[in-house]
């Protein structure tokens, strides 16, 4: 049952994407949170895709991802509501970033602090293009413990760049951080589109 507060109709629809190395917990997210049922593109991992498709770390994992995950969340409050794109994290689904990204006002890249190495691809690849980031780290049962501080220092982000702690299976947790994304892209996009200072007369003139 949706919370009384995303009932209304939204005044504006933003596109996120939810990014982050393979096994990291990205359907799992798009799942707590979707308000519709989540079209989910997974297919069973096989012996013949273990040379593209690494468990190591994720010995559990069944499935895997191989187009899209797509969920949607309405946040009346905040007047908008958010199309969840969830990307794939194998090497060789990365061609389809550059289409997934169009129109997105930011991605949420998940952490698996046992694997930070399978995060460094989409990190990278969304500050090169210029598209907001949040860093959620997604701590596993028995993955050592990092501060969002940490994180932000191993991973060498840009000033500002928020990182938070975000259990993938926990809808508020996955909710606040959706939130903060806006929050931070919409910092970005008021500071990049904030015309420079008009110089004053005396200025002009002593030029």
């Amino acid at each position: 049952m949706r919370d009384s507060e995303e009932s209304d109709a939204p005044a504006a629809l933003l596109k996120i994407l939810i990014a982050g190395g393979f096994g990291v917990g990205k359907t799992t997210l798009v799942g707590a949170v979707s308000q519709i049922e989540p079209l989910t593109t997974e297919e069973m991992l096989t012996r013949a895709s273990i040379p593209h498709d690494s468990v190591q770390g994720v010995e559990s994992k069944t499935s895997t991802t191989v187009a899209l995950d797509f969920g949607m969340i309405t946040l009346a409050r905040q007047h908008m509501a958010l199309l969840l794109f969830g990307t794939p994290g194998q090497e060789r689904f990365w061609f389809m970033w550059p289409d997934l990204a169009k129109g997105a006002i930011g991605a949420v890249v998940l952490v698996d602090t046992r694997r930070f190495e399978e995060c460094y691809p989409a990190v990278e690849y969304f500050l090169d293009i210029g598209l907001p980031i949040v860093v959620a780290v997604n701590h596993f049962d028995g993955a050592d413990r990092y501060e969002p501080a940490e994180v932000h220092a191993a991973l060498e982000l840009p000033p500002g760049t928020p990182v938070v702690l975000c259990d993938a299976r926990d809808r508020l947790q996955v909710r606040q951080t959706l939130i903060t994304l806006v929050e931070h892209a919409l910092i970005l996009a008021t500071r990049n589109t904030t015309p420079s200072p008009t110089p004053s007369t005396s200025w002009s003139t002593r030029v």
